[in-house]
């Protein structure tokens, strides 16, 4: 393949990564907190811990894990928003030789389920805000050992007393809860205190991360994302930035949740290898609260989706941010509108860039140049990245030629978590990662992406797929059939809408949604729910999901033509 995009890099970025620097996710934290030991690593509601604090927090977690007997190779699962336990209970896990399953906290009892079944995890960490979810489910899984945290945990004494009291008793942000045998989390580090860690020492090969993702039949599935690749995705990210971050100098705004591996690895790991400071945001749709946390520290970078940077804009208070030390912002997730791009440079007088991967590429394959400016484009493919645009033959197409975006690279999972089948059907027979979206690549090797092959729908950066959602749906009594495609949102990038149609004329779109919203995380529930007496379908049956988008479109034209839609029974904007 000829590498076209390589005469497009900026001065100073390699073609290749050195793939020997680090052995593990291990290596990068006990060296890093060897050289940056007296520099802070995270901070959060006030509080900071340094590199030397990390690594012994870390250690007594790893080492209370391995006092239970456990076996390397275990799954770990932590549910918890950005807080100073979550690195902590990471590297722990880490260490301890286990593998993390990062799970949202905000899913449904059905959804974690699942993911807890699925991985076969042992253990959990979790914020009891959301312990009564678990609760519920906690019977039909592996899970022994429930770890619970309270948000205030790692603060200091005094605040972590006010902090944790104000969540629970005035916010009543903790709904009741009971788990027998459940242990604090201060509890499991001060067993860790006492207890001998044998430090483990993973190789590349060896499984880091269980990253769950959603697939075409609508089933969560695990990307196996092992030390070497997520190791490389991290290397390839700070070749890429060379020239531009520095050791031992940089603050990360991290808002979007680290359980989201854009912001595990674009900020956690690779600030860590940097030796920079997180500052963790727990409760970024607090805006007011955002933005009053942002004015405390003299950050640099910020890395976000398109609704963080226009939620941000249109908060009071944002524009008079001090902006003199921010070098750029980096959008993933969703395309960042240019709008908002060109808004964001007015105000901050620093770009937005846009990257461009997947869950199962750890994520990253695309970057714009950091020397450059918003262009629109998902940049070029990142050093040790190879892409090509194909057809539907696995032939490669040339530059100029519309086609599915494929990749190779050290960064692509291993494969999906005990699904044979569904990793052989990921990948070309010669060893491609097929990404499912349609892109083009121009002769300078510049990235665009022109439609999805698969119908997932993104919404504010996260994944949505609509046999999930129909699979929800199609259990509402009174339901015949459904059908559900993302619609454009100004706000969002996409909503979802749902076309139903129903026997029971009584039936409403109020209480679709509110079964949803019992079954999904909310940005999955449907914001669109549309009754019409049919939907379309091949000879064989299956609904037409590229029709029903074409019928949102036209319903969306009636709309600001003043005409409805004659089929249309109902339509709720909720």
């Amino acid at each position: 393949m000829d590498k076209i995009w390589l005469k497009s890099y900026p001065a100073g970025v390699p073609a290749e990564i050195d793939l020997n620097e680090y052995t593990s996710l291990n290596d990068v934290l006990a060296q890093s907190c060897r050289k940056f030991r007296d520099l802070p690593a995270f901070r959060n509601l006030g509080a900071t811990i340094t590199y030397a604090e990390l690594d012994r927090l870390s250690r007594h977690f790893a080492a209370w894990l391995q006092s239970l007997g456990l076996a390397k190779g275990t799954r770990v699962a932590l549910m918890m928003p950005n807080l100073l336990q979550y690195p902590v209970a990471l590297f722990g896990v880490l260490r301890a030789g286990m593998i993390v399953v990062n799970i949202n906290p905000l899913y449904t009892a059905r959804e974690l389920e699942h993911q807890l079944k699925d991985s076969g995890a042992e253990v959990i960490v979790i914020l009891e805000n959301f312990a009564h979810v678990l609760e519920t489910v906690l019977a039909n899984t592996a899970v022994e050992h429930v770890v619970s945290t309270q948000v205030g945990d790692l603060l200091t004494p005094h605040r972590r007393l006010l902090v944790n009291f104000a969540v629970k008793h005035m916010k009543k942000m903790v709904p009741e809860w009971h788990i027998g045998g459940a242990i604090e989390f201060r509890t499991a580090l001060g067993r860790g205190a006492r207890a001998r860690l044998d430090e483990a020492a993973p190789s590349h090969a060896d499984i880091a991360f269980l990253q769950y993702t959603g697939g075409t039949t609508g089933r969560s599935k695990g990307a196996m994302l092992t030390h070497g690749g997520l190791v490389a995705n991290m290397l390839q990210a700070r070749a890429w930035s060379r020239g531009f971050l520095e050791e031992g100098s940089e603050i990360v705004v991290t808002a979007l949740p680290m359980y989201h591996v854009f912001s595990l690895t674009t900020n956690c790991l690779l600030f860590i290898k940097l030796g920079g400071l997180n500052l963790l945001i727990t409760n970024p749709r607090d805006m007011p609260g955002f933005v009053k946390e942002l004015n405390t520290t003299p950050w640099t970078v910020m890395t976000g989706v398109n609704t963080l940077f226009n939620g941000l804009l249109n908060t009071p208070g944002f524009e008079s941010l001090d902006f003199s030390r921010l070098k750029f912002a980096l959008g993933g997730g969703a395309a960042v509108h240019r709008t908002v791009a060109e808004r964001w440079q007015a105000v901050t007088r620093r770009p937005i860039f846009q990257g461009y991967g997947l869950t199962e590429t750890s994520p990253f394959v695309t970057c714009s140049p950091l020397d450059g400016e918003y262009s629109g484009s998902i940049g070029l493919p990142i050093p040790s990245t190879e892409i090509a645009i194909m057809d539907d033959e696995n032939r490669e197409l040339p530059p100029g030629a519309e086609g599915e975006i494929c990749v190779k690279g050290p960064q692509v999972m291993a494969g999906y978590w005990q699904l044979p089948g569904e990793t052989a059907a990921a990948f070309t027979p010669d060893g491609w990662l097929r990404t499912g979206d349609i892109g083009i690549m121009d002769e300078d090797g510049y990235m665009r992406i022109t439609d999805r092959k698969k119908d997932m729908i993104l919404v504010s950066g996260f994944n949505v797929y609509p046999n999930e959602i129909e699979n929800v749906i199609a259990a509402v009594p009174g339901v015949v059939e459904c059908g559900v495609i993302g619609v454009p949102d100004i706000i969002a990038g996409e909503l979802v809408k749902a076309f139903v149609v129903s026997d029971n004329p009584s039936l409403s779109a109020d209480q679709i949604v509110a079964f949803c919203r019992q079954n999904l995380t909310n940005y999955k529930v449907p914001k669109i729910v549309e009754f019409r007496s049919e939907l379309p379908k091949t000879p064989v049956g299956k609904i037409l999901r590229r029709e029903l988008r074409a019928i949102a479109i036209a319903d969306q034209a009636a709309s600001v033509s003043g005409t409805g839609d004659p089929l249309a029974a109902q339509v709720a904007r909720l």
